[in-house]
């Protein structure tokens, strides 16, 4: 029996990331992390979902995409807010965004969709752990503006679901008390 699983869960932790710091994975890691998301589950074989990597070239573009959803959200919002919306584009040395593909024309649920991509984000996760990287998940109302849309070159049926921080964290933090089973399992 392989041990390593279990010490592998336990020791993974969300980590913000504005402290996500370098380094973050190189091309040969993220190929691997990849790889394990790759092993999702998926019914029907949709692969109902994709990672798009924002590399730093293109931080700017993402920042501006940060900025005029703010505008959108909040056109009164002051040159320091703008900036901080800007600036969130800057965060982890690794930034991936999570896309969720919802076919239409697909017999499989939206919620079975979802759950894939679910499932492909905790192995992309587990396997960035396992390569001594830190991960955490970010999300927000930009996630669906116009402008982050266009960025990612969504199509209709596809959706942002989160971005994905890589790196290395800036400070360790201390484990967090889990849930017994008994507090979430249940039998008929």
């Amino acid at each position: 029996m392989n041990d390593h699983l279990w010490d592998l869960l336990p020791a993974r932790r969300h980590v913000g990331l504005r402290r996500l710091l370098a380094p973050g994975p190189d091309a040969a890691a993220l190929e691997r992390i990849l790889r394990a998301a790759a092993q999702a589950p998926d019914h029907g074989l949709l692969r109902p979902w994709r990672f798009v990597l924002v590399p730093q070239d293109r931080r700017a573009d993402l920042g501006a995409a940060f900025e005029d959803a703010l505008a959108q959200r909040d056109p009164a919002a002051d040159d320091a807010a703008r900036a901080a919306a800007r600036d969130k584009a800057q965060h982890a040395p690794c930034l991936l965004v999570a896309i969720l593909i919802d076919a239409p024309a697909t017999p499989i649920p939206t919620a079975e969709k979802l759950v894939s991509l679910g499932c492909a984000i905790q192995n992309l996760l587990l396997a960035a752990q396992a390569l001594d990287f830190a991960s955490g998940l970010a999300s927000g109302g930009a996630l669906d503006a116009p402008a982050m849309r266009r960025l990612l070159r969504l199509e209709p049926h596809e959706r942002a679901i989160c971005f994905i921080g890589l790196g290395t964290a800036a400070v360790a933090k201390p484990p967090r008390q889990r849930p017994e089973p008994a507090q979430f399992f249940s039998s008929l």
